[in-house]
């Protein structure tokens, strides 16, 4: 059974629970073609949680924190560049006013991580410089996943090289479509060694599995093959994070946690860009795997304009009033 340590640390003023990594196991197949969804039960169970989850004043204040110290605050643009990246991480070590974090009684919180892609690694590394703040890497193609095998696995190698210490990979979707399970396994296996001590988060791209059973068992097989994290999509597809979902997602971390010990974290993404958005998510994953999934080595949001719409809820409560979003940039 997997054990865990935990480490007191400043950083986001919450302790760090090193947990044993995810080995990873053989591919069972009899389990993967067992997993089913019940679309219908699905979203109903869903579709109740923003009416029966409901925290006001304080309790919301420090829900909303939670939040921010498991965001994967994102910059994933064209035209990004190492000043962009440098604001960004600035935002990410000071992720609330400081006249508000004071009050607030928030001093050290940061976010969980910066994520970029791969040549602005080196940028955001310096800039985040003891902060304790991991830097992220899109990786194997993204978004697409499409580029030749070989190439997708030296960018991972590549992205660790220069100092990224989680690496966001993408699936071969076309294997979830055709139903080649082994093919799936073998390539997340081949990209989990190629992160080394770096953790892996195997985006699923959710949007483009067709079902919500595909999306299930694809979850389980790249934990099946030592994912760290599962994450639900690269935000650019049409279709992103949704509550139905993650449900389907976190129910198979959590009966993965109940077949091998090993706890797997789990990643929203795209599309959650509103501070009562993710306290929906939050509400989900405590109900469905418990309080300790709430921390930020197990969970996080894939987001770039969810913490301004956080930072302007809590001035709310700080202050009573609302204020402008500009008021809040990310970078």
């Amino acid at each position: 059974m997997a054990t865990s340590q935990t480490v007191t640390t400043g950083s986001a003023q919450l302790p760090l629970v090193q947990e044993a990594r995810n080995p990873g196991m053989d591919l069972d197949m009899d389990w993967v073609m067992r997993a089913r969804a019940n679309r219908s039960a699905i979203e109903r169970r869903a579709a109740t949680l923003p009416g029966r989850r409901s925290v006001k004043k304080e309790y919301q204040a420090a829900w909303l924190a939670r939040a921010v110290s498991c965001i994967d605050l994102t910059t994933l643009a064209g035209d990004d560049t190492a000043g962009r990246v440098a604001r960004l991480c600035a935002k990410a070590r000071q992720p609330v006013r400081r006249d508000l974090e004071k009050e607030l009684g928030l001093e050290g919180l940061t976010v969980g991580a910066v994520c970029v892609y791969h040549d602005m690694i080196a940028p955001a590394v310096s800039a985040l410089q003891g902060s304790g703040i991991p830097v992220a890497a899109v990786s194997t193609g993204f978004p697409a996943g499409l580029s030749p095998f070989h190439l997708r696995v030296a960018e991972i190698e590549e992205s660790v090289k220069a100092g990224a210490a989680e690496i966001d990979i993408v699936i071969s979707r076309r294997l979830v479509l055709t139903g080649d399970w082994q093919g799936l396994y073998d390539e997340m296996r081949t990209f989990r060694a190629a992160c080394g001590e770096a953790h892996v988060k195997a985006i699923l791209a959710t949007g483009e599995l067709g079902t919500l059973q595909n999306v299930a068992r694809a979850s389980l097989v790249c934990m099946m093959a030592g994912a760290d994290f599962i994450k639900t999509s690269t935000g650019k597809e049409s279709v992103n994070a949704t509550l139905p979902v993650s449900l389907v997602m976190i129910r198979a971390i959590r009966e993965y946690h109940e077949r091998t010990g090993f706890r797997v974290g789990y990643k929203p993404a795209g599309g959650i860009s509103k501070a009562k958005d993710s306290l929906n998510y939050l509400a989900l994953i405590k109900e469905e795997l418990g309080d300790r999934w709430l921390r930020p080595d197990l969970f996080r949001f894939g987001a770039s304009s969810l913490l301004g719409d956080i930072e302007r809820q809590l001035e709310h409560y700080v202050t009573g009033a609302y204020s402008a979003s500009w008021r809040h940039a990310a970078g």
